[in-house]
């Protein structure tokens, strides 16, 4: 069993920077295709970012690209969520995921689940 746990969240002002972790246990993490996404009280889960099984290949999410950044160390077994430039919009609940997928925008790919992570940006 994988067992992921974020952490990381907080508040924040609109224009500032978070990094969020996922700490990965009872698993190889370069094995599995990771994603982190986002979901906020009566509104679906979002597609935030991926990152790819092997090559380091990755995906964002329209919203993000060019201010959000994922990457993992394996050896650390963690996987990380560099969010810069930070809107109020942004606010919601992060969760990172892992699957057997290489690589996958849809939350349906992907097997484990963390517990999730608040960040909140004011403006």
């Amino acid at each position: 069993q994988v067992q992921l746990v974020e952490s990381g969240g907080g508040l924040v002002q609109a224009g500032g920077s978070l990094r969020l972790s996922c700490a990965a246990s009872g698993g190889t993490l370069s094995a599995y295709g990771m994603g982190w996404f986002r979901q906020t009280p009566g509104q679906e889960r979002e597609f935030v970012a991926a990152l790819s099984r092997s090559d380091g290949s990755s995906y964002y999410g329209d919203s993000v690209v060019g201010r959000f950044s994922i990457f993992r160390d394996n050896a650390k077994m963690t996987l990380y969520l560099r969010m810069n430039n930070l809107k109020p919009e942004d606010t919601a609940v992060y969760y990172c995921a892992a699957g057997g997928k290489f690589i996958s925008r849809s939350g349906k790919d992907y097997d484990y689940w963390g517990q999730g992570t608040q960040v909140t940006v004011s403006s």
